[in-house]
């Protein structure tokens, strides 16, 4: 987080560059030389205005891999071919989510390399402080865009103090995924919802079902929050991050963590949770394998699972489970958004808006659920007849629609500035105590000391 108070100081200094470059081009010289450069910039800078978006090339950041890289292109394509308006976009992989928001933090201030940035959610407190974006809303208010055909719960991330900061387009939640087959043999009907209901039908799956494992669940910082979530309980302290930034994580004084983490625990010492790793896909192999019965994973993993699977046995899906019966909260998002770039080009910026819309269009939305299984974030896409037949073909991500729409907008989620350093504390605590180094009361405790200590570190240097 050095670097951007880093940055922040390059700003200044191009910044006063700017300045005294302005001072040798706009008059102070006097004669008609002078005069004629500054009438010549006038003329050029009305020309600009006038011609709007006509044959502008902007950059796009993204960090798509695999298919989900094929279906950029295509869509990136598209655009390039059927705009009426001369904008050609360029599409740039840029490796992973670390990868793509580390570039952009060591980039040159007001040369960013790229004019639109896909950011994973967990970047946005970042963005919103970085200083070097131009607000969605802005440009969704210059057009009088009806914000209302973006899928409210996921605009919900997004938005802080009323104003959409980014625009959602690789949106996903996680789901559980379980195996009919075994729960078929166990004679289990109902699908636990809860992870008290896994752990009571824990001994049935494995004995008569046949399971090798209950749940194959990965240490995965996301699922953490997502169990926060569920008992809607805050993450972070003032209103998650979201009235203004945090200054210390919540879920440790409302007791969110500690509940969960002893739930989490009870299914690992009964053997029904064994270790499987960290990360969000640490638990997906041996669901697909067929040796567990359940696992928790993305909604953007299922068409991965049901073509690792392949036919072996028939894959469910259901909520996210909550950590104690009575809960009654949501889940939030994950996934990734677009960020537009202050490049202080009016031109490109008008440019970026274009493409903006048009990934979010109903079409390309549909289009991108069907290749990617990420959300059409876009209400009307569920209109088109590409969403229709996906869903016809792979029944069970209506869970995943079902999910979103029965959640609300505050269970949201956090936004923290030092997210990504978070969810590695917070595994790193969970694993310790999977391996009996700590109970949950130690792995909450350790865990609230060290991400408080990074986000007074980031708001020393930031404030």
């Amino acid at each position: 987080m050095k670097k951007r108070a880093l940055a922040m100081s390059m700003a200044v200094m191009m910044a006063a560059g700017a300045l005294s470059g302005c001072a040798r081009q706009t008059g102070i010289e006097t004669g008609s030389a002078g005069s004629t450069a500054v009438e010549a910039q006038t003329t050029a800078a009305q020309t600009a205005e006038s011609s709007g978006p006509s044959s502008t090339t902007i950059t796009f950041w993204h960090s798509m891999g695999g298919v989900n890289g094929e279906a950029i292109d295509t869509l990136v394509t598209k655009f390039n071919k059927e705009n009426t308006s001369g904008i050609t976009v360029e599409a740039q992989y840029q490796g992973s989510y670390d990868d793509a928001i580390n570039k952009l933090k060591s980039a040159q201030i007001g040369n960013m390399g790229a004019d639109l940035v896909q950011i994973y959610d967990i970047g946005t407190r970042f963005m919103i402080d970085s200083g070097w974006v131009i607000p969605m809303q802005e440009l969704i208010n210059e057009d009088h865009w009806d914000l209302t055909q973006v899928e409210p719960n996921i605009a919900a991330y997004y938005t802080v103090n009323g104003n959409l900061y980014s625009m959602p387009f690789n949106s996903s939640t996680p789901i559980l995924y379980y195996n009919k087959d075994i729960f078929t043999k166990a004679g289990i009907a109902e699908i636990p919802d809860s992870l008290p209901g896994i752990e009571k039908v824990g001994d049935d799956l494995i004995g008569k079902g046949g399971a090798g494992e209950v749940i194959s669940l990965g240490i995965y910082g996301w699922f953490f929050e997502q169990f926060t979530c569920k008992q809607q309980a805050q993450y972070a302290d003032n209103g998650n991050g979201r009235e203004e930034a945090a200054t210390a994580v919540d879920f440790d004084k409302n007791g969110a963590g500690v509940k969960t983490l002893a739930a989490w625990k009870d299914l690992s010492d009964k053997g029904y949770a064994p270790n499987v790793g960290r990360g969000g896909d640490a638990g997906l192999a041996d669901f697909s394998a067929g040796k567990a019965a359940m696992t928790l994973g993305s909604t953007a993993s299922l068409k991965q699972i049901l073509n690792d699977v392949n036919g072996k046995f028939e894959v469910g899906t259901a909520y996210f489970p909550k950590v104690s019966d009575d809960d009654k909260g949501g889940v939030s998002i994950g996934g990734g958004s677009l960020w537009a770039l202050n490049n202080e080009d009016p031109t490109k910026q008008q440019a970026v808006w274009e493409f903006v819309k048009f990934l979010v269009s109903p079409e390309s939305q549909a289009y991108w659920n069907s290749q990617t299984g990420y959300f059409p974030v876009t209400v009307a896409a569920h209109n088109e007849a590409v969403f229709k037949d996906n869903i016809a073909q792979y029944p069970q991500f209506k869970t995943a629609i079902d999910q979103l729409h029965d959640s609300t907008p505050q269970s949201a989620g956090a936004l923290l500035s030092v997210f990504p350093e978070a969810r590695q504390i917070v595994e790193t605590e969970i694993e310790n105590m999977i391996n009996n180094k700590g109970t949950p009361e130690d792995a909450v405790a350790k865990m609230t000391e060290s991400i408080n200590k990074s986000i007074e570190d980031y708001n020393l240097i930031n404030n």
